[in-house]
């Protein structure tokens, strides 16, 4: 780093990824500084420079073997390897800079008598993270799969019998599908779909629950989509539609007098039931009749996009958060609110690319089996963009928070 970088930093001042410190910190200090930038989105560590940004330098003796040893092996875990530098600000005055980019082992603790703490950045400064906000790093860390949680109140009798037979019957093969309730729940639990909760009582999984639930919502409140359409490119005080669909995510299929699996049309899934119920108003029909005397349909957004983006919007949600997956239609776009960051270390220019980071692996396992989800998950790169620009002329919008991704489609061009 130049000498005229550095003091630019400092001129700028601390924020979320910026931080000063004086050498004769002590090293727990410094680690939790570090764990909480690492937490977030990486940053860097000004050491010799004051909290009001005037430049002490640092003084001690041998320092980069003591930030490698004693701060980052000894107090920050798991092991995190920093780019550290000197800069010569004057004569005799040199400040250290150590640099590091987000973690992918989230969350890292700081190791100090005898405990773990987990500290997160909150604007330029460092705090002890929640419990929720500690399932949610644990979660972008792979070490946590929210989507195998216990869901209170939920029972055996909350899931669909009738779907769950023909899951293991005819999709999956099962050569032994259970027969009783008792060996239901110890298969279910080996699936992932169930598991034990407070007090030895057995429950469903999110995934089990959102997957085959009767009502999902009943247990779990934040299992639904939202559906909310403007007349104009604005909010309104009144809506042309406002409704939360609550439904299992798989629609419920049989086996027809030919053997054949079709879908039956009075119990669909979550997927169905959204098409249905967004179709009037992303689409219109034509004035005239064909030659068929039939109507013409227009589509605003290529079909196969607006279902793809709803998938993945499902599939990738983050269930640490208690609101609903939100899809708005609007006079000249449609936005699609999926809950929570993007997992682990994706980013938007990684997904663009085709990078594969599924955050609930079992719920992709399962739509995959009925077809919703193809084998390469690549629906962003391979259908939305595309489509998006052959059919409409315009390329999706991507807007990331910590809180949510939304994903905007805008109508197509009129010639």
């Amino acid at each position: 780093m130049l000498k005229s970088d550095l003091l630019e930093i400092i001129a700028n001042g601390e924020n979320s990824g910026v931080e000063f410190k004086r050498d004769d910190v002590r090293a727990e200090q410094i680690a939790k500084e570090v764990v909480a930038m690492a937490n977030l989105k990486g940053g860097i560590l000004l050491l010799g420079v004051e909290d009001d940004g005037s430049v002490t330098g640092i003084q001690r003796e041998n320092f980069e073997e003591w930030i490698m040893d004693g701060v980052f092996a000894a107090k920050v875990h798991p092991m995190m390897l920093p780019f550290y530098e000197e800069v010569s600000v004057e004569k005799g005055c040199r400040v250290a800079i150590i640099s590091f980019s987000q973690g992918t082992s989230k969350p890292y603790v700081v190791r100090h008598n005898g405990r773990e703490d987990v500290y997160i950045r909150v604007g330029t400064t460092s705090r002890l993270a929640t419990r929720e906000q500690q399932a949610r790093l644990f979660e972008s860390g792979g070490i946590l799969h929210t989507e195998l949680l216990p869901v209170a109140g939920s029972s055996y009798s909350s899931l669909n019998a009738e779907r769950l037979e023909d899951y293991l019957s005819n999709l999956i093969r099962d050569p032994d599908v259970p027969t009783d309730e008792k060996s239901w729940i110890q298969r279910l639990m080996g699936l992932g779909y169930m598991v034990e909760g407070a007090g030895d009582k057995v429950v469903c999984t999110i995934a089990g629950l959102v997957l085959f639930g009767n009502s999902p919502r009943k247990y779990l409140r934040q299992a639904g989509i939202r559906i909310i359409v403007f007349d104009g490119k604005d909010k309104a005080y009144q809506a042309l539609l406002d409704d939360v669909l609550d439904s299992p995510m798989v629609g419920l299929w049989r086996l027809d007098d030919s053997g054949r699996r079709e879908l039956a049309s009075v119990d669909l899934g979550i997927i169905e039931r959204f098409i249905d119920k967004i179709e009037p108003f992303i689409s219109e029909e034509s004035s005239e009749i064909d030659e068929d005397f039939r109507r013409a349909k227009t589509w605003h957004y290529p079909r196969e996009a607006v279902r793809e983006l709803m998938i993945n919007a499902l599939v990738h949600r983050d269930w640490t958060r208690s609101v609903d997956i939100e899809i708005s239609v609007y006079s000249n776009r449609l936005e699609v609110t999926s809950p929570g960051a993007l997992q682990n270390s994706m980013t938007i220019e990684k997904m663009l690319a085709g990078q594969r980071s599924p955050r609930n692996p079992l719920i992709v396992e399962v739509l995959r089996d009925y077809g919703y989800v193809d084998a390469r998950g690549m629906g962003v790169r391979t259908k939305i963009v595309p489509l998006m620009k052959s059919v409409n002329q315009t390329e999706p919008v991507f807007e990331l928070t910590d809180d949510y991704l939304k994903t905007i489609l805008y109508r197509k061009l009129v010639e």
